[in-house]
């Protein structure tokens, strides 16, 4: 039987995480990564193998990254605890000294009559599965989209560059109604529908119908919508039946229960990624945020408190982002509805400038900044921002002040650097001038 010091089951970002930081910080020589896929998709990228990159194989994670780990192919089908010996579906048996669990999360399958029909197919991670859809697609012509989150109006966007119908349909108000403001909701909704893609939201899909194919979906208001497609994507569920069947702790959110360093109820186990359970950085309370950004952290938290325990992880802040045509947006931390939720005197600062300057630069775009504070203690809880391609980083540095606690003015103070083609203009730069938009609301109690 093999032993090793250090095994990783799971290969995708928080498993992979693990593996380079466990090499760079402990030097670590003997650790092997069990994985059920050959091939590792890039997670966020799934959707664009359809329209952007029109090939499964585009999107696979290098294994290089991981430098000489050990990967082996297989699915370990219990842990025994008290040996510390791992059981793989063929038999074999691999021990371990310390095991970390990224066995990621599985697609929420809706109970919807009609599931089961030919052409109908949840996001699942993996290549063979993927590959199948990417085969569907080429005879398809109308797809329906079951879920207006960051997934659905991704799938939605890259299938009308292939030039198929599109038809997303949401359960609630509108589509990203769960990370975005109102009006940033609109504005993805307007570009979508630009582009051809038909939303209805407010509604559910109440039943798939057909014969052996999916012919036709049929809404709780009784609308039938013909497809020839189906693509649903509603979420996921965290993936911890090993963890539960070891007897580790789970959470109220389904997660592997951790503490702040990754740890579970097992001294040498921990858990990252989207099977660990998560916390609000802003009360503490579970939160189900599964992002890859969010596991490559977990993992580089485990792997530093593999032998003491070093780092902590100080909670989740959702950080999202995304391309519509073009027009991108991107959010973090609370909205304001969700702000006042919690308890939070909110005050709202605002911006509007242009991505390079003078506006009449070349490739110049719009960038509309909104910053949420907590009008008692003067801090940044949350934010988003539109149109330029820029957005990306722009929430990044939202995530940057919210975790460092700044404030209205020193945000408004903020010593930015700018250059004519990279960044708006000093005098109308987006995180000062929403920072200050909001310090004069306060001031005057607006």
């Amino acid at each position: 039987m093999e032993k090793h010091e250090l095994v990783i089951i799971g290969g995708s970002a928080g498993g992979a995480q693990v593996a380079i930081c466990a090499q760079e910080h402990h030097n670590l020589d003997d650790l092997v990564v069990i994985r059920r896929e050959k091939k590792v998709m890039v997670p966020c990228g799934i959707p664009y193998i359809y329209g952007t990159l029109d090939d499964v194989d585009s999107n696979i994670m290098p294994d290089g990254v991981m430098g000489k780990v050990k990967i082996k192919v297989g699915e370990v089908v219990s842990i025994e605890r008290g040996s510390k010996i791992l059981t793989l579906s063929d038999g074999e048996k691999i021990g371990y000294n310390k095991l970390v669990l990224a066995t990621g999360s599985n697609p929420v399958q809706p109970p919807i009559a009609g599931m089961d029909k030919k052409n109908v197919y949840v996001v699942k991670k993996e290549h063979s599965h993927l590959r199948e859809m990417a085969k569907a697609m080429e005879s398809a012509r109308h797809i329906v989209v079951i879920g207006g989150g960051f997934i659905g109006i991704e799938f939605a966007d890259e299938c009308r560059k292939r030039g198929h119908e599109v038809t997303v349909v949401e359960l609630l108000e509108h589509c990203l109604r769960l990370v975005c403001t109102d009006e940033l909701c609109s504005r993805v909704e307007g570009a979508l529908e630009e582009r051809g893609v038909n939303i209805i939201t407010g509604s559910a899909v109440q039943s798939i119908g057909g014969t052996d194919e999916v012919e036709f979906v049929q809404l709780d208001n009784g609308r039938e919508i013909k497809c020839d497609m189906v693509i649903v994507g509603i979420g996921v569920v965290p993936n911890t039946k090993l963890a539960e069947d070891a007897g580790l702790e789970i959470g109220t959110m389904r997660g592997i229960e951790v503490d702040e360093f990754q740890g579970t109820s097992d001294p040498d186990i921990f858990a990252v990624g989207d099977c660990a359970e998560k916390y609000s950085f802003f009360n503490g309370e579970p939160v189900a945020i599964r992002l890859a950004s969010v596991a490559t952290r977990e993992g580089k938290i485990a792997a530093i408190n593999l032998y003491s325990r070093r780092w902590r992880n100080v909670g989740t802040i959702g950080g999202f982002a995304t391309v519509v045509g073009d027009m991108a947006v991107g959010a973090a931390g609370l909205t304001s509805a969700q702000a006042i939720k919690m308890g939070y005197s909110v005050v709202i600062g605002e911006a509007d400038t242009v991505s390079k300057h003078p506006g009449t630069m070349p490739d110049a775009q719009p960038i509309r900044v909104n910053l949420v504070f907590d009008r008692r203690s003067g801090k940044l809880i949350g934010g988003c921002a539109c149109c330029a391609m820029t957005v990306g980083e722009m929430v990044n540095l939202i995530i940057a002040g919210i975790v460092n606690g700044m404030t209205m003015e020193q945000l408004a103070l903020f010593p930015m650097g700018t250059h004519p083609q990279l960044t708006a203009s000093p005098l109308v730069y987006p995180l000062t001038d929403a920072a200050s938009d909001a310090l004069h609301k306060a001031i005057s109690n607006v």
